[in-house]
């Protein structure tokens, strides 16, 4: 009978670290999928934004300064790696994003060239899918990690060398700020 009971309770332990394995699993395997999905996206936005510069550059002869920002920062950004780096320079594309956005709604010109205007649809339709990728991927790995932080999975993911995800999150406070426009000529 307590042999019984014994073999009933290692083999209900057996079946728990079998389970709570295959679920770290699958949650890790979840934070890369949301991460990839966040590359996606960010690979969709750097290759518009040349579109869009090209598009705009004609007409914006005196906003040079705008148009580098731009490309120098979607060039800092095509280097990120996790996303710690990621939310750090792609933060800085989206200031300098929003610099170009705001200068070019006002020059008449452009609003009413519907290259210009499709380029920036489809620009900002993007920055929404980043951001719900971004979303998702940090909500996902935040739930990976409590599933490594809670006891007692938590020694199983020790044992096993389950890692804490990284989350996507904005680490410089200029990052935060409302970019600045300044459409006087100078």
């Amino acid at each position: 009978m307590m042999l019984g009971i014994l073999f009933a309770i290692i083999f209900g332990l057996i079946v728990w670290l079998i389970a709570a394995y295959n679920r770290l699993v699958a949650l890790r395997n979840q934070v890369a999928n949301g991460w990839r999905q966040i590359d996606v996206q960010l690979k969709r936005r750097h290759d518009l934004i040349p579109n869009l510069v090209n598009a705009v550059r004609g007409s914006m002869d005196f906003e040079r300064d705008t148009l580098t920002a731009v490309m120098e920062a979607r060039a800092k950004a095509l280097t990120a790696t996790g996303p710690a780096d990621a939310a750090q320079k792609e933060g800085q594309l989206s200031q300098a994003l929003g610099r170009l956005i705001a200068v070019a709604e006002n020059y008449p010109t452009l609003k009413s060239n519907e290259n210009v205007k499709m380029l920036m649809e489809e620009l900002s339709a993007t920055e929404n899918k980043v951001g719900f990728s971004r979303q998702f991927y940090n909500d996902i790995a935040t739930h990976f990690n409590t599933a490594q932080q809670v006891f007692p999975t938590n020694i199983l993911a020790g044992n096993f060398g389950f890692k804490p995800a990284e989350l996507f999150e904005i680490t410089d406070a200029k990052d935060r700020e409302v970019p600045a426009v300044d459409l006087s000529r100078k």
